[in-house]
């Protein structure tokens, strides 16, 4: 990890793209949601848990001050996969090359039990959502990967438990990307939202054939171009954000 920071120092950014990470806010069968879209051949996407002293980096404030000592600032940011107490993820959780938990891939109580479940995968200006068994197959070269679950689309497919009429909702959030992983579309619910419903808006509106939940209720986001930085009453687990040179 403290390898990771000192990279990011020495590469200073100096050939920087245009940044394309945009977002914004639309209603979907009359459900409100604030919707990330990443496009992976000109943004970086970076998932952060601990700091290099080893302490969870817990809130988007302080890791983007984490970040800015190196430099850099933080974009886009969302809770990225369940975290147990100690805020250790519960599934997959690979950072910049070093594992902190390996691959579950058995069927379990909670959300993340419900099988099938999957690991977002980001690659050097890719990223892809892959269903877990299919992610132990292939074993793809992640630089980082989180694990969470349940898959809300399948190939094109809503999750096979999901009802139409569900009875839970939960503000949620997740994540879906292309087909040839140049596009990661982040999505919170403004508003509570069943789990059908949820896939839905990635399959039917997003048009995206893979999208994987990330947590419920304790959802959060950072979109600093509408002003928003949600702070909570705890810190999180894994974080997903893009990475970008800091302001001069």
């Amino acid at each position: 990890m403290k390898r990771f920071w000192a990279a990011l120092g020495f590469m200073g950014w100096a050939a920087a793209p245009v940044h394309a990470e945009t977002c914004e806010t639309l209603t979907f069968n009359g459900t409100g949601y604030t919707i990330c879209d990443v496009d992976l051949t000109q943004d970086r996407l970076e998932l952060f848990l601990y700091d290099p002293d080893g302490k969870p980096h817990g809130y988007f404030n302080t890791l983007n001050t984490a970040l800015k000592k190196q430099g850099q600032q933080l974009g886009f940011a969302m809770n990225a996969g369940m975290y147990h107490d100690d805020r250790a993820p519960v599934g997959y959780y690979l950072e910049n090359g070093k594992e902190h938990q390996k691959v579950i891939s058995s069927d379990g109580p909670g959300n993340f039990g419900l099988l099938p479940n999957g690991v977002l995968c980001l690659r050097d200006g890719r990223a892809d959502v892959i269903e877990t068994k299919a992610f132990v197959r292939k074993a793809p070269d992640c630089r980082s990967a989180t694990q969470s679950g349940p898959m809300l689309v399948i190939d094109g497919k809503l999750h096979p438990r999901f009802l139409k009429d569900g009875t839970s909702r939960y503000i949620r959030n997740g994540v879906g990307t292309s087909a040839d992983g140049k596009r990661a579309v982040f999505a919170i619910s403004n508003e509570t939202v069943n789990f059908y419903d949820f896939a839905l808006l990635f399959r039917d509106h997003l048009k995206l054939p893979n999208a994987l939940y990330f947590d419920g209720n304790i959802s959060r986001l950072r979109a600093p171009d509408l002003g928003r930085n949600d702070l909570g009453f705890s810190p999180l687990g894994p974080i997903i954000g893009v990475v970008k040179p800091d302001a001069p």
